[in-house]
């Protein structure tokens, strides 16, 4: 018998360290060749590792949330016969990037090492501590659906899992391929120990949930946005009576195009009035106090997903006509809540809209996704009586569609003067839609 230390490999340029944010082995375990050993989070991916070898685990490196350091031991598995020592590849997949305000970086993932039992040979966690290890809190089982499991598609392995986790496959929200992954497993979980996802008729409890992960970095930059950023709001009303009718008459004619929803013609708008406003579209880098007028818009659309919020990002959305923004903003929200966005899929945006659809409410005061300097939330329509002109001189009542635009800005960077300005012209393109097609 041998002794094989798997050691976490570098897995990105510039990075020391990352955090275990799932154990899929126990010690006592027995774990096959490309087995999956644990998922560890840096501030640009989620990477899954997998064991290179065939053995029982019999220590591992800590309990989930904590952080290890490039290099050191991961996990240690017992293998059978005789183990030459020597480097052997390990291997981990990409899931899920991050951080948007980062420069994604791929790099080849090195080797682990085989090792003979010696005495000289440090424990990394003993097997009584490691006991305590435990995966993510397993969704209660729900009761009968008229649905079936047999009816989902998914691998073998993501059956045998979600079995084991007593989680029925037709409840966990499907890709647009309609096939359950592991990675859907991993969002379902999550989302359960947040409160989602519950089950009918299972009475609520309380709840210890450790922040992890994603809901981790989320804390952490929505932290050090409200404390290093002197946040400032601005809400106008915006009749889109004019727009809605445009949009209903562009999805009637629009055939095999993609149906557009309010986000595109948005979009267009923001495209279009940006440019008298480049204090808008901006970074903010505080520590060489530097602020960066982009000229492109590279656009974040804050995304909701099992879990936690994630911002993809349509690149030069001012290059994009309606249906191609359409189409980029349903594919990198399916790739956002899949878990298969890219990391360059979710970095590098210079202003971000964030929109919570129909529950949107009367106005919002959303959080900038720093560094940038501003960020603008469109809120639910909502029909008012309005007074409108007659055409002879007087007024008359009439039912209108409105909706409130918001928008927060870095009071450093960005004067009220300026946001006021900007978003008077964005209601102007709004209230006339024609303009958003003009040249």
């Amino acid at each position: 018998m041998g002794r094989y230390t798997f050691k976490l490999p570098d897995i990105g340029e510039g990075i020391a360290e990352a955090e275990i944010v799932a154990w899929h082995v126990k010690v006592g375990d027995r774990i096959e060749e490309d087995g999956r050993i644990a998922d560890m989070m840096t501030d640009k991916a989620t990477v899954e590792m997998e064991s290179p070898v065939t053995g029982t685990v019999i220590e591992v490196a800590g309990e989930v949330g904590d952080t290890v350091a490039i290099g050191s031991p991961l996990v240690v598995i017992e293998v059978e016969g005789e183990v030459s020592e020597g480097p052997s590849t390990g291997s981990g997949r990409a899931e899920v990037a991050q951080e948007p305000s980062r420069t994604p970086t791929h790099t080849p993932l090195v080797a682990s090492e085989v090792e003979t039992p010696s005495p000289s040979s440090p424990p990394i966690q003993k097997p009584a501590q490691a006991e305590l290890v435990e995966a993510p809190p397993a969704a209660p089982k729900p009761k009968p659906q008229p649905h079936s499991s047999a009816k989902v598609m998914a691998s073998p392995a993501v059956r045998a899992r979600a079995a084991e986790l007593g989680i029925d496959l037709a409840d966990v929200r499907l890709a647009e391929d309609g096939r359950v992954r592991h990675s859907d497993l991993d969002g379902f979980l999550a989302y359960s120990g947040a409160g989602g996802y519950r089950a009918p008729g299972i009475k609520g409890e309380d709840q210890q949930v450790k922040v992890i992960g994603m809901r981790r970095r989320i804390a952490e930059n929505m932290a050090a946005s409200k404390r290093n950023i002197p946040h400032f709001s601005y809400v106008e009303e915006c009749d889109v009576t004019a727009l809605e009718a445009m949009r209903g008459q562009l999805n009637e004619h629009r055939g095999a195009k993609p149906k557009l929803t309010m986000l595109p013609l948005l979009i267009t708008a923001l495209c279009k009035a940006l440019p008298q406003f480049p204090m808008i579209n901006a970074r903010y880098d505080d520590e060489a106090g530097v602020v960066t007028r982009y000229a492109a818009v590279h656009l974040g659309i804050a995304a909701q997903t099992p879990a936690g919020l994630m911002v993809p990002v349509i690149r030069n959305a001012q290059d994009r006509n309606l249906w191609q923004l359409a189409a980029e903003i349903a594919r990198l929200a399916e790739a956002a809540r899949s878990g298969s966005a890219k990391s360059e899929e979710l970095s590098g945006s210079t202003l971000t809209l964030t929109s919570l659809g129909a529950l949107g409410g009367v106005a919002t005061t959303p959080v900038i996704n720093r560094p940038e300097v501003a960020i603008i939330g469109p809120n639910r329509i909502i029909e008012r009586p309005m007074f409108v002109p007659d055409g002879m001189g007087g007024e008359r009542i009439e039912k209108r569609k409105l909706m409130n635009i918001s928008i927060s800005c870095d009071h450093r960077v960005v004067d009220g003067w300026d946001a006021a300005s900007f978003v008077q012209a964005l209601r102007q393109l709004i209230e006339t839609p024609v303009l958003l097609l003009a040249d």
